[in-house]
């Protein structure tokens, strides 16, 4: 399936559509990545054993074709391979590094590949991140990150809360501040508004109905939605407390868009713990999309 994905975007940006801004997968597990670490069941086994079957963690590439920029979403612990496979799929016509990386919160798996912007691995020179304030003063003051700064391999921005930021004359990005275990930093999601599309990513949020405002009309006001599915049910923990690791499940998504097929289908999941089986499993997969709702995918194209 990812091979799928690549040649198809091989094609569409040669294509007649190659000006218009995109939205490419890059990676959807949850923080650990897939396999788990420590998981020998058979959720993970298998992956373990084939590595084709391996998941990167959660990210975004945002594409311009018309200015021949990116943006990255989330630093993942994968960034090396995320960003080598950015470039392949789009065939090295961007620069290798993206014009600037787009952070959710400080919970591991979305902002340590920072590291390899440091001078023990590519030592990149003044990458701008863009973050709100707590992630930006967590950034600044605490190592190794902090060196970073220091160096000068980034360059932090501080983002507003619904304060739209212009990356070109055609794209803008909002954070929106969403509950979740903030204990280093805020938590953002993103809304990404081109001059054909709008998206909302929301890969990490404690429960639908402790945010301010209404996911419907969220989801109702873009034209893709990757919402968080870190789990599928309550019980895919027997052994921790999973109200130390609030999510909305999948389930309770489902049942908030109910009836509302026109939304449904701007829905993609993504953020799969290895618990969750739309990882792993074809037939669930099968089973959520026959109800109208979409899986994200590694090597994606969201046009």
């Amino acid at each position: 399936m990812r091979i799928l994905f690549a040649l198809a975007f091989c094609l569409l940006v040669k294509g007649a559509f190659s000006q218009t801004p995109y939205v490419i997968v890059l990676g959807v597990a949850q923080d650990a990545g897939y396999p788990h670490i420590g998981c020998e069941k058979s959720c993970c086994a298998p992956a373990w054993q084939d590595s084709d079957l391996k998941q990167s963690v959660v990210s975004l590439a945002l594409v311009d074709p018309a200015s021949k920029q990116w943006w990255l979403f989330e630093a993942t612990p994968d960034l090396a391979e995320q960003v080598h496979e950015f470039n392949s799929i789009t065939q090295s016509q961007y620069s290798y590094l993206p014009a600037g990386i787009f952070i959710t919160h400080a919970h591991i798996g979305h902002y340590t590949g920072l590291m390899y912007l440091g001078r023990e691995a590519l030592n990149s020179n003044q990458v701008p991140v863009y973050v709100q304030e707590k992630m930006a003063n967590f950034l600044k003051t605490n190592g190794p990150w902090s060196q970073l700064v220091s160096l000068k391999n980034i360059v932090v921005n501080t983002m507003l809360p619904d304060k739209p930021l212009p990356l070109t004359d055609i794209i803008k990005v909002t954070a929106l501040s969403v509950p979740h275990r903030d204990e280093f930093s805020e938590t953002s999601g993103f809304r990404i508004e081109t001059n054909s599309k709008k998206y909302l990513f929301i890969p990490d949020i404690d429960k639908w109905g402790k945010w301010p405002r209404s996911i419907v009309d969220e989801v109702s006001a873009v034209d893709f939605a990757l919402l968080d599915a870190t789990f599928y049910t309550a019980s895919e923990l027997p052994n921790r407390d999973i109200k130390e690791v609030p999510h909305p499940y999948v389930e309770e998504t489902i049942r908030v868009f109910e009836g509302k097929p026109e939304l449904q289908k701007k829905i993609y999941f993504i953020h799969f713990n290895h618990t969750n089986p739309l990882l792993w499993s074809e037939a669930a997969r099968s089973t959520l999309r026959a109800q109208g709702f979409q899986v994200a995918e590694k090597g994606m194209g969201l046009k």
